[in-house]
């Protein structure tokens, strides 16, 4: 019994996450308003208010679930087959792939990743904690079979992030979009440069 209670409040949780990402891509979050998501699920504001404390934790939630995409596909390509150095291609690639479609096709939810970046969301600290772990790992692992020179994978991991930011960074793709180079790929020659081992 106890069982079916959580698996419906799972699934009530689930529904007010997507009612409102619906809305956010309509109206933007700052927009949308808590009656507004309880009306387009047929509940009343009170019922979203038991499971949401306010409309932040309604933005955060729809924010974790975006972001959570990201690192479910990030998490594959680390731990897939292949060179560190493609992997490490890969990971940044496909980060970048997916903020840029929703920079070109979903302007709106957009704005609320810059919002969680802007404003430094508990959320973003640890998603970009989570993503820098996974190219850590990767490096690591380059620097384990002998791909990579040794030292600070920790380090080199930040140094990667720090150089490709404009590719990922909300408000940083939007200034530069119209300056297409450095490209991603440039860039990400660049760091590898600095990591793979030259032989002697």
């Amino acid at each position: 019994m106890q069982a079916e209670k959580e698996s419906k409040e799972m699934d009530t949780h689930r529904k007010i996450v997507e009612g409102a990402e619906r809305l956010f891509r309509q109206l933007g979050f700052q927009k949308t308003t808590v009656a507004d998501i309880a009306r387009e699920l047929h509940m009343s504001p009170a019922n979203v208010y038991r499971f949401f404390g306010g409309k932040s934790e309604i933005n955060a939630a729809v924010c974790m679930d975006l972001l959570g995409k990201i690192e479910a596909e990030a998490g594959k390509i680390a731990a897939s087959r292949g060179t560190a150095a493609q992997r490490m291609r890969n990971l940044v690639a496909s980060v970048e792939k997916a903020h840029s479609k929703l920079y070109m096709s979903d302007r709106k939810l957009h704005e609320l990743i810059e919002a969680a970046v802007t404003e430094n969301w508990t959320i973003m600290r640890e998603h970009n904690h989570r993503m820098t772990g996974m190219l850590e790992q990767i490096i690591a692992s380059g620097m384990a079979a002998g791909e990579f020179h040794s030292g600070d994978a920790a380090l080199a991991a930040r140094l990667v992030n720090t150089a490709c930011i404009r590719f990922c960074h909300p408000r940083l793709m939007a200034e530069y979009e119209q300056e297409p180079e450095p490209a991603l790929d440039h860039m990400l020659d660049f760091c590898l440069a600095a990591l793979v081992r030259v032989p002697v």
